[in-house]
């Protein structure tokens, strides 16, 4: 079991009003870093993915250590402008503004099972976003593994085309 006491919440970032989950807690203990590792590895392993997906920045502290012991590729999405080759871009809404992100146009196998990781489900709207992308690839079906979840925020709305959707912790 991962301890949601580990994350810490700072009020009102990166604006006045939002929440903002601070993994960096967990980062910084060995042991609970190791433990959600193994608990998001078995959860993963049951998604039975070809590929791992995961958000610039935070979505890569697990996703690419997942991606190596399930010995599948990773695929990175990253923020407009930051990927050296032919790209889709999704612009969308963030609860502060708005922003765009990427993916490389040959980063995914077409037909492949993909896992879209990331560390936290707020809004949904940059998780939408990243399920765009992958649709560009004609997947078999796209699953989703997030770390923290809000509920309140309804996130999940937004994911009616993901197969399944697990987090660790809801908050």
């Amino acid at each position: 079991m991962v301890d949601s006491n580990k994350i810490r919440i700072v009020p009102d970032f990166p604006t006045e009003g939002i929440k903002f989950y601070d993994i960096t807690t967990v980062l910084g203990d060995p042991t609970e870093f190791q433990n959600v590792f193994q608990v998001l590895l078995t959860k993963a392993k049951k998604m039975n993915p070809d590929v791992i997906v995961a958000l610039e920045a935070r979505g890569y502290f697990f996703a690419p250590a997942l991606a190596l012991e399930l010995k599948i590729p990773f695929a990175p999405i990253r923020k407009k402008g930051k990927l050296p080759f032919v790209t889709y871009m999704e612009t969308y809404n963030l609860e502060y503004g708005q922003a765009s992100i990427e993916i490389h146009n040959d980063a995914i196998k077409p037909h492949s099972r993909v896992l879209l990781f990331d560390d936290v489900l707020a809004t949904g709207g940059t998780a939408k976003a990243a399920v765009n992308l992958i649709n560009h690839f004609d997947p078999q079906e796209i699953t989703a593994l997030f770390y923290v979840e809000l509920p309140e925020l309804n996130g999940r709305e937004k994911l009616k085309e993901v197969k399944n959707i697990v987090s660790l912790i809801r908050v």
